[in-house]
């Protein structure tokens, strides 16, 4: 909850139920929690949250053109990753395209690249874009 508190604002008023901002809780015990860190939050900024807490539903992936959205957008290392990974169910599965889909969105320092098995091309490419 506190990462997920940290990595959006709750404040913004949705403009649709696909882009609400919503915690999906699977029992009582975190429902509470989500409830209780949401009013911590709200009472810290002063602003009301527009955050539901509702049941889990039934997950389903979001359509694969939104996965990795962030490293999608870069050509050159998507044609990096396409060598890398034989099929497009490959490259959805993988934890490091995962991670520099983060890296890429602003989240964390890339300091692990040299322990995601990428290739040197791909780790300069990468360093590149989080200097910027």
């Amino acid at each position: 909850m506190d990462v997920f508190l940290e990595a959006h604002s709750p404040t913004y008023e949705p403009f649709s139920r696909q882009y609400r901002s919503a915690v999906f809780v699977h029992d009582e015990e975190q429902r509470a929690v989500a409830k209780e860190k949401l009013a911590a939050r709200g009472k810290e900024l002063g602003k009301h949250l527009y955050t539901a807490v509702e049941e889990a539903p039934t997950f389903w992936a979001a359509e694969d053109y939104h996965q990795k959205y962030r490293l999608r957008g870069d050509k050159e290392l998507m044609r990096l990753f396409g060598e890398m990974y034989a099929n497009d169910a490959d490259f959805l599965a993988s934890t490091a395209a995962a991670r520099v889909n983060g890296y890429l969105a602003g989240y964390g320092d890339g300091k692990d690249l040299y322990k995601l098995g990428l290739p040197v091309s791909a780790v300069a490419r990468l360093r590149e874009r989080l200097q910027r």
